[in-house]
């Protein structure tokens, strides 16, 4: 039987990941391997993800090494944060409207992201992935990562030569050596983070157009499947008044949302309701049939993030303050949402893993009867 962890993208946010992993580290013995089989990561969770791979002969130790990466997080370590760095970006977009909105050499982006390029290199070995995979310690790793020519969500894979690449509508399963530009590439968030040329297209994020994400697991032969999300189930609101139109922040942050929330959630609700109608059916029938119940535990934010990272912008370099609060990202603009994403600094980063320790410790007996089944 082999377990799939799914660790969903949100950028910053991914730093709750780390919280839910390192509780779940105090159910493994020191020294022992991961106890997932198959890793599947989106956007940065795809970071978090390759780490547990890479390091899958012990858990302990790569879990260890993702708190101490997210700890001591600070924007310098994902971009440039200069002022002179956000003016070039400015301009260059603006000059790209004249070229019909194509750029000349790096792809369009408000931050130039090279230092998280050189801080992957440093944190993850890449090639220490063939290794765990010829020793079985992980059946397989795979990235999502949108193609902005083709349109096609393809989910990059490394793993045991059982699994074969797929074709759905949209969804390809493509078999390759990994690298860091994949994971680059899966966490390029659209115009905040230069897209990346991959063979002959260029990728953006992975969370776009991602409309099965828990078929890739099971496209690489996952049994069960935790996943770790990023935001929380929204209480019913009232539909206030409002009295101005939203800020730019708000729009693109509720299309983050979308991209980043709204496919795992309905996806997560299409396999319970199959789950429903294949436990209605006899063993038997289920084998003749080729169907089989897929055990799923999710794990999900008790708060919400974008209220909570109003409260930490002001950690946040000057010029990104500024930026953030031209385009509205601020309790003011209602666009705290979209900082929520952006907010690569350690004290909200430390807050996020605080809160995935505690969110994972309230279902620890859950977690406990998933991983023991």
């Amino acid at each position: 039987m082999k377990t799939a962890l799914i660790l969903s993208g949100g950028g910053a946010r991914a730093a709750y990941q780390v919280g839910v992993l390192k509780a779940l580290a105090e159910l493994v013995p020191e020294s022992e391997a991961n106890p997932f089989q198959i890793i599947c990561g989106t956007s940065a969770g795809a970071i978090n993800a390759a780490k547990l791979a890479t390091e899958a002969d012990n858990f302990h130790e790569a879990v260890n090494g993702l708190e101490e990466i997210w700890s001591t997080l600070s924007s310098e370590h994902i971009h440039q944060v200069g002022y002179a760095t956000v003016v070039k970006s400015f301009l260059k977009i603006l000059v790209s409207f004249f070229h019909s909105g194509v750029a000349k050499g790096q792809p369009l982006s408000l931050f130039d992201n090279r230092p998280l390029f050189y801080l992957l290199k440093r944190s993850i070995n890449m090639a220490r992935l063939n290794t765990m995979i010829a020793k079985n310690y992980i059946h397989g790793l795979s990235i999502n990562a949108l193609g902005y020519t083709s349109g096609q969500n393809i989910a990059f894979f490394q793993g045991n030569a059982s699994i074969n690449n797929w074709n759905k509508a949209r969804r390809l399963g493509l078999r390759t050596q990994l690298q860091h530009k994949h994971l680059m590439a899966s966490s390029a968030i659209p115009a905040v983070f230069p897209s990346v040329r991959i063979n002959r297209e260029f990728f953006g994020d992975g969370a776009l157009r991602q409309s099965a994400p828990l078929s890739v697991p099971l496209k690489m032969g996952a049994d069960k499947i935790m996943v770790v999300g990023v935001s929380g189930n929204k209480p019913k609101m009232d539909r206030l008044k409002t009295h101005s139109s939203p800020s730019i922040a708000q729009v693109f942050g509720n299309m983050l949302n979308s991209a980043f929330i709204d496919a795992m959630d309905e996806d997560i609700a299409i396999l319970e309701r199959i789950n429903n109608v294949v436990k209605c059916i006899s063993p038997e029938q289920q084998t003749q049939l080729g169907v089989k119940p897929v055990q799923t535990l999710v794990i999900k934010p008790s708060v919400k993030f974008d209220i909570l990272a109003s409260e930490y912008e002001h950690h946040l370099p000057n010029s990104m303050r500024l930026l953030l609060s031209i385009v509205g990202a601020n309790k003011s603009g209602n666009g705290s949402s979209f900082a929520s994403y952006l907010l690569f600094e350690k004290a909200y980063c430390k807050k996020l893993i605080e809160i995935g320790y505690q969110d994972a410790m309230a279902q620890i007996d859950d977690i406990k009867q998933f991983m023991a089944s």
